[in-house]
């Protein structure tokens, strides 16, 4: 089975040389024959794709518990294995890298630097499987850095200022996070002294300085939560998912989101597993960013800047269930299946979703709902795949989201009758809970009346909209439908299918034993999903009051005509508000403040020793300029100058410069010159000397904690 897990990580990156070299014999080709190298290189890429798939389900069907160690690779070495967990995930991630790479050959017919656009995608193809098969820590997080750097392109594809501005921002967060995710796994392995995930658990039980434990767990949540989208962390996803192309929006949403809520789980579940303080925190930071990316995709007036803020509220979920994991304790059945079953309902959504906002973009190059309106009128086949879901993430009976989020409203429910001490805090987080699944109801439901029933403004544009036949091709619409084929499977028949999927999780995150059967239709459990559906067709009635402008249609007619508006204030945003300027702004200004204040000082300590301590001695008889030996050599060199004018009888000069003076101003200069090198080696050995101290202060002071 080693094998397996090499050719699940290489051959992608070895398939993404090929396609680059296949992408450029077609820009070197003539017209005639560039047809040739860009189907080799479509074809390629999506053959890729479907054999990572075909591997990633030989592995988990015959090598469940194999391992693959890789010694002295990155210093530490690499180690792989696969479980119940990594195969569900690994399935999940390279189904929808098959699906998007088939789609992306007639997304992306016309656009420019394809051969980039496929050589990083299957890069981080091979990342991402990295991390969900990473045994340890230190290879999640080498393979999390790939990550984030490869799928940086993605982003800038479209090198727009916009694209070019976005994709500043998630890289900046994907660095910031890096390094902190770093200096906690530093923190991690001197406390515990391993980073296996198989090892943490006993280590951390038997660690008695919890502390410690609490800070190198907040610096992995930073890291890992900012590529899940957590809030505060969230501001990339919003504004990267509408500039980035729809396959590639599908695959950060679905995808790159769970590998950071897989690192979130991998430390939560090792390191805090039952811990109830940790929960609370997890669950605070869930409530945040549910109710906050909801509340941002309810006032969207962009179709993928809407499902990139819903992505961010589903996650939101996720954490949620994470946080009722430790709350819990032992009694966390219904939170552990409830995560590992959002987790890959919201993935399975989002491709769909994605795909389908992929269609629209392809076919008219708009996003704003007042522009795209109507567009899915007389097109069945993608109004009933929007439907299936959009329904399943609004939680609806008989689709998957309702599945996840009846149990993870349920470890709720339990939570606030077995744990007392906080059962005030849980009832509010169940009215939270039930809320942002309304206001997900809503805003799909103002999606999916927008596109698929509403029509039009301007006649002739629905016009345009209802002749469009070849709006999509055989394999765009098999990966559209094959994908939507799935959800409803997960939804009707729940103790069949996805109760067999969490099955699989339940040993990644320390659940043993048999659990009860959940009886998913019963009265009690559909209370639940009932409420948020009232809830949120209150909501969507109020919104289009609220959201929407009647104006003058500019038609003939003279009809008045409803339209959508953004009413989300343009000065909050977290980003431009906070982010920027204390980066940019505060943090470079109090920098500056305090170094002008230590050099300032420094030049007082000196002049106050020069004056005292070392106070220059009086020299008595002291030379003008230069020093004994520039003065004698000096005055031998004029005496010389005018011995040889009276031998040859030449007349003096009216004005001479003597060689006293030009040896004293070379002797300056040339001490000038050294004091110059002096100080530029000794603040280089300054600044190193400072970085040794806090190095040796951080080893002395942190390593007895």
């Amino acid at each position: 089975m080693e094998g397996l897990f090499l050719g699940l990580i290489l051959v992608p990156v070895c398939g993404a040389f090929f396609v680059y070299f296949a992408d450029r014999k077609a820009a070197a080709c003539s017209p005639a024959g560039m047809g040739g190298w860009n189907n080799i290189r479509d074809y390629l890429a999506m053959g890729i794709g479907v054999a990572e798939f075909v591997l990633m389900c030989m592995l988990a069907g015959g090598g469940m518990g194999s391992e693959l160690t890789m010694p002295e690779i990155c210093g530490m070495g690499l180690h792989f294995c696969i479980d119940g967990f990594r195969a569900v995930y690994g399935l999940v991630a390279s189904f929808m890298w098959m699906m998007t790479l088939l789609f992306s050959r007639e997304y992306l017919a016309h656009e420019h630097h394809l051969g980039r656009y496929y050589f990083f995608q299957l890069v981080t193809l091979s990342a991402t499987l990295g991390v969900f098969l990473s045994a340890d820590l230190f290879t999640t997080f080498v393979f999390f850095e790939i990550m984030s750097f490869t799928s940086y392109v993605w982003v800038v594809q479209e090198e727009t200022k916009g694209a070019v501005r976005a994709a500043e921002t998630y890289l900046a967060v994907a660095v910031i996070g890096g390094m902190v995710l770093l200096m906690g796994l530093f923190l991690l392995y001197h406390t515990l002294g391993t980073l296996e995930m198989s090892e943490l658990l006993n280590a951390a039980n038997a660690c008695g300085n919890k502390q410690i434990l609490y800070i190198a767990g907040c610096c992995t949540l930073v890291g890992f939560g900012a590529k899940a989208g957590a809030f505060p962390l969230h501001i990339w996803l919003p504004k990267a998912h509408p500039v980035a192309p729809a396959p590639a929006s599908a695959l950060l949403s679905g995808i790159l989101t769970k590998a950071g809520i897989f690192g979130v789980l991998a430390v939560s579940c090792n390191i805090f597993l039952h811990d109830a303080d940790w929960g609370i925190f997890i669950l605070t930071l869930g409530l945040f960013t549910m109710f906050g990316g909801a509340l941002l995709a309810v006032f969207s007036v962009d179709l993928k800047r809407t499902l990139a803020c819903s992505s961010m509220s589903q996650i939101g979920f996720i954490l949620v269930g994470v946080g009722m994991q430790g709350i819990l304790g032992e009694e966390n059945a219904l939170a552990i299946r409830g995560t590992l079953l959002h987790m890959v309902n919201h993935s399975l959504i989002k491709l769909v979703l994605f795909m389908i906002a992929g269609v629209v973009v392809m076919n008219i190059h708009k996003l704003n709902l007042n522009e795209i309106r109507g567009f899915g009128r007389k097109k069945p086949f993608l109004n009933i795949c929007f439907l299936l879901g959009a329904l399943g993430i609004a939680g609806v009976p008989f689709f998957n989201g309702y599945v996840s989020k009846t149990l993870l409203h349920e470890s709720i429910v339990e939570g606030i009758s077995h744990v007392q001490e906080i059962s005030g805090f849980l009832k509010m987080s169940e009215w939270i809970f039930l809320i942002s699944g309304g206001m997900t109801l809503a805003y799909m439901t103002k999606l999916y009346v927008a596109v698929f029933v509403e029509e039009n403004a301007e006649k002739k544009e629905q016009e345009r909209f209802d002749n469009m036949k070849s709006y999509i091709s055989p394999i765009s619409a098999f990966a559209i439908g094959a994908s939507a084929l799935i959800l409803p499977v997960l939804g009707i028949v729940p103790n069949l299918t996805s109760d067999r999927i969490a099955d699989l999780g339940q040993g990644f995150m320390h659940l043993e034993g048999e659990v009860h059967t959940v009886a998913y239709f019963g009265l009690q459990n559909l209370k639940g999903g009932l409420i948020s559906i009232v809830i949120g067709i209150a909501l969507y009635g109020l919104l289009r009051k609220v959201t929407m402008d009647t104006v003058k249609e500019r038609a003939v007619e003279g009809n008045n005509v409803r339209v959508y508006k953004d009413c989300w204030p343009k000065w909050w945003d977290v980003e431009n508000l906070f982010y920027r300027p204390l980066l940019l702004g505060i943090l470079p200004a109090v920098a500056r403040f305090f170094c002008r204040i230590l050099d300032s000082l420094a030049d007082w300590v000196i002049l106050l020793l020069r004056k005292t301590l070392f106070s220059d001695r009086k020299i008595p008889h002291e030379l003008p300029e230069g020093t004994e030996f520039t003065h004698l050599l000096g005055a031998a060199l004029d005496w010389l100058r005018v011995v040889k004018r009276k031998i040859l009888r030449q007349p003096a000069p009216e004005r001479e410069v003597s060689y006293k003076h030009k040896l004293a101003v070379q002797r300056e200069k040339m001490m000038e010159t050294n004091m110059i090198i002096q100080r530029s080696l000794s603040f280089g050995l300054l600044l190193f000397y400072v970085g040794l101290v806090f190095t040796l202060i951080y080893l002395l002071y942190l390593g007895n904690i």
